[in-house]
């Protein structure tokens, strides 16, 4: 919407605000801690928003209404700013693979908290702490200022029982692996994810995963899947997840719905296709989102899955074979040209080398030409055969098309997650959307683009991913819920993390409160910790 639209919404809902006011029956002589006043509340439901008080006791939402006449302790003049529900990021890659990095090296979660994320949901693409309950613990003994609740990984699984190794499990394997599946749910995790496309994942069949996605719907969870394929078999990929969730008995969702490589750009048309057809017979299926055209993964996710068998040591043996070498090298450039190199090494930058943190940044066109070889696929592919022989970088794939990423957005089950994490900047050059993607959201593809509505867009960053994993309580503003809050300014608001600079935070958000205590107030940081660990078993019946 533009800004010169917004004095007149105030004004229309102000006429209607009496009506749609809520508030709880306590007395007009009572206090609150934290009092809103004036702004445009947006419950998140996809629904107009009101102007509204909002009145906050302890660490819930105690009254919506007109207050203006009632104290508090913290009271804000929010009149022409939108209060809506905190964020929930229900793909986060908060918790890293290294323990001392991710939330636990920034637990101030800056970079979020300036998006309006109060909520991050971490574990997906099949990766995770094992146990969980020990990730959680440490979690409560030191405070984030954002909320964290995760899903147990089935790579993660499969590596413990099965190994990095292709091949399928004994009979006696998969009862331990629905065995870590269950010790994982009952420790509070919201689900099993997978990444399908990675090792030791990729190895596994789609009757094993069935097994244990049974093992987790029994406990109330869903299932959530980085799938095989995002390119050429992107169809058979999304049957698969579907088939996983039907036949496993509990929701599933396609994690950061994506159509990678220009030979498939436009089969979103086919995709969302299968979504509805599946949903009118009555599957549960959903997707999330990313709101940018590129993906971010390691290298290795351009090589073949067979050279992957048995692990990084396996992997650099078969690259010191001349054979196997000139075999993984073919495959390498097919999957630059055909996939997510989208046919130009450019497409290809590296974002974290940790062997060579002078790499980061540079595509490999720009590497290439450096080191006096000429550009093509090939050279690209055997360059990326040798950084990789050094660590297996990250890096951003630009190979993505922007009709795409617009179709799948206005999906009616589409929900905006971030695939990012929690980040500062570093040498490390990550993709934009750790800083920048519920302010993209609103910023540029509400007021922008008018892709969306903004009570529209606010529902699929808010109460649809909350309520996909049962935190009822959350992702919404209603009397009774714990008081997640962010208030932005819908005409400011913005991304300003870029691929060239990504260590950019978001603007226009001015206030966020976790459980009623404000960790962003005014712009600034508080530096607060209210953040809680949130568990499936705390939500269950």
């Amino acid at each position: 919407m533009h800004k010169r639209h917004l004095p007149l919404l105030f004004l229309l809902l102000a006429a209607c605000s009496a009506e749609r006011s809520q508030e709880v029956a306590n007395t007009a002589t009572e206090s609150f801690d934290v009092l809103l006043l004036g702004g445009a509340v947006y419950s998140g439901e996809n629904a107009d928003p009101v102007i509204a008080d909002v009145g906050i006791s302890g660490d819930r939402v105690a009254a919506i209404g007109n207050l203006g006449a009632r104290d508090a302790a913290l009271i804000l003049d929010v009149n022409g700013l939108a209060v809506v529900p905190g964020f929930v990021d229900i793909h986060s890659h908060a918790v890293r693979e290294t323990p001392d990095d991710g939330i636990f090296r920034w637990p101030d979660a800056e970079n979020v908290i300036r998006q309006g994320v109060t909520t991050v949901i971490t574990g997906p693409d099949g990766r995770s702490p094992l146990p969980i309950s020990g990730t959680l613990m440490a979690l409560e003994a030191d405070p984030p200022a954002v909320n964290l609740g995760t899903f147990v990984g089935h790579g993660s699984i499969r590596a413990v029982i099965v190994g990095e190794d292709d091949r399928q499990p004994s009979e006696e394997e998969l009862e331990l692996m629905r065995d870590e599946v269950a010790k994982a749910m009952q420790q509070g995790a919201f689900g099993l994810s997978s990444g399908l496309i990675y090792p030791p994942g990729r190895f596994a069949s789609t009757e094993e995963v069935i097994e244990l996605a049974k093992v987790a719907g029994q406990y109330g969870g869903i299932y959530i899947s980085h799938m095989r394929q995002e390119g050429l078999d992107v169809l058979q990929s999304v049957a698969e997840t579907i088939r996983i969730g039907e036949e496993g008995g509990l929701p599933t969702q396609i994690t950061h719905h994506k159509i990678v490589g220009a030979p498939m750009w436009g089969r979103s048309l086919e995709t969302l296709a299968m979504v509805d057809d599946a949903r009118a017979r009555g599957v549960d299926v959903s997707m999330d989102q990313y709101p940018y055209t590129a993906s971010s993964s390691t290298l290795t996710i351009l090589f073949p899955g067979w050279s992957l068998d048995g692990g990084r040591d396996a992997l650099i043996s078969r690259l010191h074979d001349s054979e196997e070498r000139e075999r993984v090298k073919a495959a390498i450039a097919h999957n630059i040209e055909v996939d997510r190199g989208g046919d130009d090494p450019a497409n290809v930058v590296l974002a974290d080398c940790a062997h060579d943190d002078t790499l980061n940044g540079l595509n490999l066109s720009q590497i290439l030409r450096q080191e006096e070889r000429s550009v093509s696929n090939e050279n690209a592919a055997e360059l990326l055969m040798e950084i990789v022989e050094g660590s297996d970088c990250r890096a951003v794939f630009h190979a993505m098309s922007e009709d795409d990423v617009k179709r799948i957005m206005q999906h009616p089950v589409t929900m905006i997650a971030s695939d990012g994490g929690i980040e500062a900047p570093t040498e490390r050059m990550p993709h934009p959307r750790y800083y920048g993607t519920f302010a993209r959201l609103i910023g540029h593809y509400v007021r922008e683009q008018n892709l969306l509505t903004l009570q529209t867009a606010i529902h699929k960053g808010t109460r649809l991913p909350a309520d996909r994993i049962g935190l009822i309580d959350r992702g919404r503003i209603e009397v009774g819920a714990v008081a997640d809050v962010t208030v932005l300014d819908p005409a400011t608001v913005i991304d300003t993390a870029t691929f060239e600079n990504p260590h950019r935070y978001a603007e226009g958000v001015h206030h966020v409160l976790v459980a009623g205590e404000a960790v962003l107030l005014n712009g600034d940081m508080t530096g607060a910790r209210p953040g809680r660990v949130l568990r499936s078993t705390d939500y269950s019946q």
